[in-house]
């Protein structure tokens, strides 16, 4: 971001500071006995102090930081450049919206914006959520080297605007449907924010109504995407294809936008795995939720090189009513397919009463999967869809290690030492595709030497979305939990380790030997 322009000062006119106070080294004295010492020195100087509290977040500080003197605390602990420590983080902010306002805020940490550890779809989710959050924008990256990808997310003035709403009301999580959720904040001006989140492996199409934003007694409403600066209206309805991991972000207003073109959505819906030697479907979906009719619409679905549409790509679609949406199914073909997805994209071409000619693009598509062999396997060579890690990546054959940048050391778990396995760091996941093949799982869980003390976590086993087992909590020298899972007709297996609940520092897990049988 751009440094602040120097000011000639007054006499005795001193600059703001920041003092950002850990709880390292802290002797046994009480969070709230050490910071309120601090809020109170800081006070007495007589200068302006933005004081920054944190103990990670294991005192609860969002309910009694504002009486220490501070005006930022740490909810949770440190993030690291991660898709599954950004969300880790981040379900950890529900319910804490109504300590956070004016004069004191909720800090779920840093942004990790541009570092290179998650795709800029990723990033511009996690930009999205922190700013609907009233998080202080800290961007953690290289500011002197920033691509031009980078540079649009942490300077958009949009979403900086909804952080900074004079307000103050800390945006929430106002629906869950598993990987598809509802996010929004209320807007000092009247308006709304919502954040369509999509936390799956494929793209989807989320909706949400002004009503359950908060926003219900208008028959028109104005409404703006923070991404491209677009602006539409619409009857009440919200919706969006968003990309795996990406976010879709809105701004709204209840009042009619005059002479501004229909809320319009063109929508991709793909499985989310296939194999690469059977057709499959997709579907290309316009809707319409604005107030006038869309008409003369092409719509074109696009595949990539190793795939074939089965008959003619391009398909007309009547006109369509406000209120209504129109789609068309096509058939992909494998034709000698390469690579680990099938890239697909969709274009509509449509008109409107006062816009005239517009167009509006999507894409998405399933994941290339391979099932595992007959017989027994090891799971640690096995191909995974995708992996979540909270620091670092998942290491086949090694512990997670200090950096978690493959520098793991041999798996060693209560002074046993195992020469396979997968080192992992809580939150994560670990997917693999089965096709309903595989009989059984074994594995032994547990801690690895290489943790501190304050190390927890615990295990799971989830076949097609349902936990078929699990661990106690198991800290550093508790011997490896065996595992002994059926598998009978699951379909996708997610190997799930999560903290013990105390804040994932030092959660350094492995599966050690995990073996499959197919």
């Amino acid at each position: 971001m751009r440094p602040p322009e120097k000011r000639q000062q007054s006499p005795g006119q001193e600059a703001l500071r920041v003092q950002k106070y850990d709880n390292c080294n802290n002797q046994g004295r009480p969070a709230l006995e050490r910071y309120t010492k601090m809020g109170e020195a800081l006070k007495k100087t007589g200068r302006d102090i933005v004081y920054a509290l944190c103990e990670w977040g294991e005192n609860q500080p969002w309910k009694w930081g504002k009486t220490s003197g501070a005006q930022l605390w740490r909810t949770t602990g440190d993030i690291s450049d991660s898709w599954s420590s950004m969300t880790g983080i981040l379900d950890q902010q529900v319910g804490l919206e109504s300590y956070a306002g004016p004069g004191g805020w909720n800090d779920p940490d840093m942004l990790e914006v541009g570092n290179g550890g998650m795709t800029d779809t990723e990033y511009r989710s996690h930009f999205a959520l922190w700013s609907l959050m009233n998080a202080p924008l800290l961007a953690g990256n290289d500011i002197s080297a920033m691509p031009d990808a980078t540079k649009k997310i942490l300077l958009n003035k949009d979403l900086i605007a909804v952080d900074q709403d004079w307000g103050g009301k800390q945006g929430h999580k106002v629906r869950d449907d598993g990987d598809a959720e509802v996010w929004a904040k209320p807007m000092a001006d009247g308006s709304a924010t919502v954040v369509l989140f999509n936390r799956g492996g494929s793209a989807t199409t989320i909706s949400s109504a002004a009503k359950e934003i908060g926003l219900g007694n208008s028959p028109d409403y104005r409404v703006r995407d923070l991404w491209t600066g677009a602006e539409t209206e619409s009857t009440g309805a919200l919706r969006a294809g968003v990309a795996s991991h990406g976010s879709a972000v809105f701004r709204v207003w209840p009042a009619k936008h005059a002479d501004a073109a229909p809320f319009t959505t063109l929508s991709l819906q793909a499985p989310e795995y296939v194999t690469g030697d059977k057709s499959f479907d997709a579907t290309l979906r316009l809707s319409n939720d604005g107030s006038t009719q869309v008409t003369a619409g092409k719509v074109h679905l696009g595949a990539p090189a190793g795939w074939k549409v089965q008959g003619n790509p391009d398909a007309a679609a009547p006109a369509v009513k406000p209120g209504t949406s129109w789609q068309h199914t096509w058939t992909l073909l494998p034709d000698s397919p390469t690579g680990t997805t099938v890239a697909l994209t969709g274009k509509a071409d449509y008109r409107t009463r006062s816009w005239g000619a517009r167009s509006l693009t999507t894409a998405g598509g399933p994941t290339i999967v391979v099932t595992p062999p007959a017989g027994t396997s090891r799971l640690s060579k096995a191909t995974w869809v995708y992996t979540e890690n909270g620091w670092g990546p998942v290491e086949r054959g090694t512990s997670n290690g200090e950096n978690g940048s493959g520098d793991g050391h041999p798996i060693t778990i209560a002074g046993t030492r195992y020469e396979d396995g997968l080192g992992v760091h809580a939150p994560s996941k670990i997917r693999f595709y089965l096709g309903a093949g595989c009989r059984t799982l074994t594995a032994l869980a547990g801690l690895d030497d290489e943790a501190s003390d304050v190390g927890s976590v615990k295990f799971s086993v989830v076949g097609d979305g349902k936990e078929l087992a699990s661990t106690d909590v198991l800290r550093r020298g508790t011997a490896a939990k065996s595992l002994q899972v059926p598998l009978n007709g699951v379909q996708v297996l997610d190997l799930v380790v999560t903290d013990g609940g105390d804040g994932n520092t030092w959660d350094h897990a492995d599966w050690a030997n995990p073996m499959l049988t197919c």
